[in-house]
């Protein structure tokens, strides 16, 4: 009960608030993400990199892009991971709180898309609670999924690159979330179309 009241008279940060003025309406964008996390457990993992693209009318908006890396030091060494990548990244490289603020800036209202893309939100979730904020509100598309519907198919996954693969995308380099993201975007309008969606 204590917890439910608190929740009522919380003071969300301005971006938040902003944020969730922003769900009168619906959007025809969608963002494509992809996210480079320490591990698995949204309760105990972190994020270090975001990748996002947005896509507008079956076009990938190449001047629409969200990338940067959050040094998570302490979790990198915790996990045994090496932090290589965050050091040679050209990304921007953010604190978790800045990175939280200029994503949910980027993605507005838009419908979020991604492989395994229930695993991304409960990541940013996470680190949206840690800012004191509340859970996402976007709707979502899961690339993976639609190829299982599109296939009638249950009993099996798809790693993003056996998807790449089935719809001959060539294979990218992979060096980060962005280059993730661009290949997502490529199959997810793949499959919106053979699925009709709008």
């Amino acid at each position: 009960m204590l917890d439910w009241l608190k929740n009522i008279n919380k003071e969300y940060p301005e971006f938040w608030k902003t944020y969730l003025s922003k769900f009168d309406k619906k959007s025809n964008r969608y963002v494509v993400l992809s996210t480079e996390t320490t591990g698995l457990n949204p309760k105990k993992d972190v994020i270090l990199s975001f990748g996002a693209v947005g896509v507008v009318n079956d076009n990938i908006l190449i001047g629409d892009v969200f990338e940067v890396v959050i040094p998570q030091y302490k979790f990198l060494h915790d996990n045994g991971l090496s932090n290589d990548f965050l050091l040679e990244s050209s990304q921007p490289k953010l604190s978790e709180i800045q990175a939280i603020e200029m994503f949910i800036n980027f993605i507005g209202n838009a419908t979020l898309v991604g492989h395994r893309i229930h695993f991304d939100i409960e990541m940013i979730n996470e680190a949206l609670e840690k800012s004191s904020c509340g859970r996402l509100k976007n709707e979502a598309l899961d690339i993976e999924v639609m190829y299982k519907k599109l296939h009638d198919i249950n009993d099996k996954n798809f790693s993003l690159d056996e998807l790449s693969h089935l719809f001959k995308i060539a294979k990218t380099e992979r060096i980060s979330t962005t280059d993730d993201a661009y290949t997502i975007a490529l199959l997810f309008l793949k499959l919106k179309s053979r699925l009709g969606l709008k």
